[in-house]
């Protein structure tokens, strides 16, 4: 039996170099900022994804990194509720709304922080303590191409 965290270094190992790191590097800064959260990993058709929740239940994730062979977003949940004065998330739907992560260091930036903040004081509380688990969710047999042709991020 494979643990969850070989399928996800699998899962990862399917992108250009370049992209698997900064997949990995936006990972562990999630970690890090949400360590007792459960992570809910989908290795879609047209994205890989990774879902914070304070539950098991997908419905309830706060966040979520969506990576495909062009770059790497952070998802938030009920985005559309979250106030934004500079006006940082993209997306027009009912609910969801995201920002792009062309590295890491934007998790950082004071507007990404207060909006983070603010999805977890909006979502179900978290664990106090504890590590979260990683629950590999789903695996499409088909898949778009996690590698682009040169293997530049985009």
């Amino acid at each position: 039996m494979i643990s969850p965290s070989k399928h996800v270094d699998a899962f990862i190992a399917k992108f250009d170099p370049p992209m698997a790191k900064l997949i990995r590097s936006i990972r562990s800064a999630l970690r890090k900022r949400f360590p007792t959260a459960t992570e809910m990993v989908y290795d879609n058709y047209n994205f890989f994804v990774i879902g914070y929740s304070p539950t098991e239940r997908p419905t309830d994730y706060i966040v979520s990194l969506a990576a495909n062979s062009k770059g790497v977003g952070l998802s938030f949940n009920h985005g559309a509720t979250l106030v934004d004065p500079k006006k940082i998330l993209l997306g027009a739907g009912k609910q969801n709304r995201f920002i792009r992560l062309p590295n890491a260091a934007v998790l950082r930036e004071p507007e990404v922080e207060a909006l983070l903040d603010a999805a977890v004081a909006q979502a179900k509380p978290l664990p106090e303590s504890g590590r979260g688990c990683t629950i590999i969710r789903s695996v499409s047999a088909k898949q778009r191409p996690r590698k682009t042709l040169g293997g530049k991020l985009g």
